[in-house]
């Protein structure tokens, strides 16, 4: 195939974030093989960026390398679900607070719009469209809080917490949690605005380890289960 006529860091960039959403959309699953030659012609390009590009999937915490010579999508362990959902509880809880004390018109309207869309989505059981949109909302009460290094501590981890919630199919029950944040935020309560977002991030913690697991999340479990390691470095799998 040809290669793509672009510079090679805009090459990269594309080929990044279309293999991060095959990976959150489960179209690559657990353990399936990242093979640079493979994918190099599947996008026409180089190897060079997609080398790059699982490189940086690495260091994102999707992809593993099992070997210097072999690269899989990194299975969810129960170590990574819970260390992921502690940090959002921490940050998303503080940031629904201040989101209650900062909220303009036009940020609530957003809200809505965004419930409005999640509600389609999920009346035709539109699981890509359920997962973008219910990210947004949370994204927007990140940005409703105001403070710019909130939102930059959880833009990295916002990938892997649509990869694991995407496998929560309790839609409507998702709906009605984040019906119940948005009238919390938009009373201005800051109390009852994080109540309810620290109950509806455990709750999904619970359904995300149930859908994973077959476990509830419930007692004791946020200690984990040790993982499954970072992997070692290397090179990405060559033919």
């Amino acid at each position: 195939m040809t290669t793509v006529e672009q510079p090679l860091g805009a090459v990269r960039e594309r080929v990044l974030a279309e293999l991060r959403q095959e990976i959150i959309a489960g179209r690559l699953g657990p353990g399936d093989r990242l093979v640079e030659r493979e994918l190099a012609d599947r996008f026409g390009v180089s190897r060079v960026p997609v080398r790059e590009a699982i490189r940086a999937l690495v260091a994102e915490g999707f992809v593993t390398f099992e070997t210097p010579r072999r690269t899989v999508v990194r299975p969810l362990t129960r170590t990574d679900v819970t260390e992921l959902f502690e940090l959002r509880e921490a940050l998303e809880v503080y940031a629904a607070g201040r989101a209650a004390e900062r909220a303009t018109k036009e940020g609530l309207a957003e809200l809505k719009s965004l419930l409005a869309r999640a509600a389609k989505a999920t009346r035709t059981a539109d699981a890509e469209t359920i997962t973008d949109v219910n990210t947004r909302f949370h994204d927007r009460i990140l940005a409703m809080a105001g403070n710019s290094l909130l939102t930059s501590v959880m833009e990295p981890v916002d990938g892997r917490l649509r990869w694991m919630t995407r496998r929560n199919e309790e839609w409507p029950h998702l709906l009605a949690e984040h019906r119940e944040l948005y009238e919390a935020v938009a009373s201005g309560d800051a109390e009852r605005a994080r109540a309810h977002a620290l109950a509806h991030v455990r709750t999904n913690y619970e359904s995300t380890v149930r859908h994973l697991f077959g476990e509830d999340g419930q007692g004791d479990g946020r200690q984990g289960d040790g993982g499954q390691g970072s992997g070692e470095q290397g090179d990405a799998d060559q033919p």
